[in-house]
């Protein structure tokens, strides 16, 4: 028998998480829960506020096709394009099996690959790189960056970024997001927010010029510092898997996968 609380933990944070960021971004967002399916959905520029996710625990093949027609037929009733998130262990064999051609039919086209995350990891000293100073994002030059930062690592116009993040008021005081600074340039960010007692990790970016140098782990080990002294949480999850989280310490459960409407 799986044990799959970690992934149903990621996925509901994931959930709990992006209701809050997407009516920050928008109050009159689309976030609701569906049989099956979680909306998040500001129907702005930036896709990764621009989500719906599968949310029940032992899908078959049969209701996973259902879901997934479902979700498309949300996501081509918008205006902007965002993604379908999978938990695959939330699938059983044979629907995990079928995922991609059932994604397929349903107009689907795989975007890139991640991974659920959760670990204990505190306490962690104050972390440090030689290349980098980093910064709160407590001014709207800062979250200007952090969205910079995002988009290039993402592949995403500059502005689709600012679109999401660069206004907010949420971002510079309830969210702990890090800026890594080399030369008076930011190239990396990551930041943490509390959920249910928990800090969860997302929007971890370096700049496609300065990736492989340990940067990405150097600031999402600050976002956790910071987040963690100003919270008090003492368990940490993420949703979104990155190449970074291993060495910090997380541990992987569910793979997931990203899916856009085909063009």
């Amino acid at each position: 028998m799986r044990d799959i609380a970690d992934s149903i933990e990621s996925m509901e944070q994931l959930a709990a998480v992006w209701r809050v960021m997407v009516l920050d971004r928008d109050p009159d967002a689309d976030v609701r829960d569906l049989p099956g399916i979680a909306v998040r959905w500001a129907d702005c520029r930036f896709p990764f506020w621009n989500c719906v996710t599968l949310t029940e625990d032992g899908m078959d093949a049969g209701l996973v096709k259902q879901r997934l027609d479902e979700a498309s037929e949300i996501m081509r009733s918008k205006k902007h394009p965002g993604f379908l998130w999978v938990f695959e262990d939330l699938l059983d064999d044979e629907a995990r099996a079928a995922l991609g051609a059932a994604a397929e039919q349903a107009g689907l086209a795989h975007a890139f690959p991640g991974t659920g995350m959760a670990g204990d990891l505190l306490p962690i000293p104050e972390p440090a790189h030689p290349d980098l100073t980093f910064v709160r994002v407590t001014a709207e030059e800062h979250l200007r960056a952090f969205a910079d930062v995002n988009s290039l690592a993402y592949g995403f116009p500059l502005e689709d970024g600012r679109d999401g993040l660069a206004w907010s008021t949420l971002w510079r005081n309830r969210v702990y997001a890090c800026l890594g600074v080399r030369n008076g340039a930011p190239v990396t960010c990551a930041a943490t927010v509390e959920a249910e007692g928990r800090l969860f990790v997302m929007l971890v970016a370096t700049d496609p010029k300065w990736q492989r140098r340990g940067y990405g782990e150097a600031v999402t080990r600050k976002a956790l510092y910071e987040g963690a002294r100003a919270t008090g949480a003492t368990l940490h999850a993420t949703a979104a898997g990155a190449s970074v989280y291993p060495r910090i310490g997380f541990e992987p459960n569910s793979p997931m996968h990203f899916y856009a409407l085909k063009d």
